[in-house]
């Protein structure tokens, strides 16, 4: 099953026999954007996600079985051009790319739950106050009718319902629907994560070797995320985001040269830290939590930020009293 945010497509109907892939890409990454292209025919599926910068991953499905991985992109446009897909282009959301390039990579969490022993409406609720990113698959009455209902850290992202053509949505409606159906018709769920060893794989460098590619990064990642997040809410801050923590780094540089924007050995774009430099944990993790509370501090959100990150202190409690990180 390919896994791809099926909204309303920039583009589609496209024949791959004549397209060029690579400019294509190039193309919206040109104009500064993170989406996916989608391929499809009556015997096989294919997808690559991409950011502004870089091709992140693609999955690929036919009658051969699924594979997926930023290794088989090569393959997915030599198939595109030998086969008439269908071809269309999604934009997401850059905060969401990492999010939507992983879920074709996601474990096994529950398998083969049934409304004999569950409810999805019990199953949801549980999967929040777990904290899933992920998803859960929905098969309905035998798989006539079914669903995916998306998580990110515990919240509903998305739903996509069979009888919707698997656009994706979120509404409420949609969620009580698909709960009535399987009630009424009997459900087998499916839940899958994206597990800390592939979400760790957001922080890749250019040539796929990346330096410090351990839980380290992945609490560095979610803080700077949250910290993003908190900034664009606030209305009284009109400065991007990305200069407001490039300013901040170069005051830092001094006494954390990896933050020096110019070494480029510190990166966060989009979503996605990227970090090629010799720095140790600790260091890193304190020029980072440092950088974050001065730059909070100066725009006047701190408190704000504190009682966003309640969760993100619980979930890396070891690695910040080991570390010694002050937030």
């Amino acid at each position: 099953m390919i896994i791809v945010p099926k909204e309303k497509p920039v583009i589609e109907h496209m024949n791959s026999y004549y397209l060029d892939i690579r400019k294509l890409i190039e193309h919206y990454q040109g104009e500064g954007k993170s989406g996916c292209i989608y391929f499809k025919s009556p015997s096989a599926e294919g997808v690559i996600f991409f950011d502004k910068n870089d091709l992140l991953s693609g999955a690929f499905q036919d009658k051969d079985g699924e594979i997926e991985g930023i290794d088989i992109i090569d393959r997915i446009i030599e198939a595109s051009a030998n086969n008439g897909f269908a071809v269309s282009v999604y934009y997401i959301e850059p905060d969401r790319i990492y999010f939507w390039s992983s879920l074709n990579n996601a474990e096994v969490l529950y398998k083969d739950l049934s409304t004999d022993f569950t409810d999805l409406n019990g199953l949801t609720k549980k999967m929040g106050s777990e904290k899933l990113t992920g998803y859960i698959k929905v098969s309905i009455d035998n798989g006539k009718e079914g669903g995916l209902i998306f998580f990110h850290d515990g919240q509903i992202v998305g739903c996509s319902c069979s009888w919707e053509k698997e656009k994706l949505k979120n509404t409420k409606a949609d969620l009580e629907l698909l709960t009535l159906k399987s009630k009424e018709s009997g459900g087998i769920f499916n839940v899958k994560t994206i597990s800390l060893k592939k979400r760790e794989l957001f922080g890749h460098s250019e040539n796929g070797i990346q330096k410090g590619i351990s839980r380290t990064i992945d609490m560095i990642q979610q803080l700077l995320f949250i910290f993003e997040e908190a900034v664009r809410k606030n209305n009284k801050i009109d400065t991007d985001f990305d200069i407001l923590l490039k300013r901040k780094f170069v005051e830092k540089a001094d006494e954390y040269g990896f933050l020096d924007p110019f070494a480029l050995e510190f990166q966060y774009t989009g979503g996605k830290v990227r970090f090629t430099g010799n720095a140790s944990d600790k260091q890193l993790s304190n020029g980072i939590a440092e950088s974050v509370k001065e730059l909070a501090d100066d725009l006047g959100i701190l408190p704000l930020l504190l009682n966003d990150l309640a969760a993100w202190k619980k979930k890396y409690s070891q690695e910040i009293d080991d570390f010694g990180v002050v937030i």
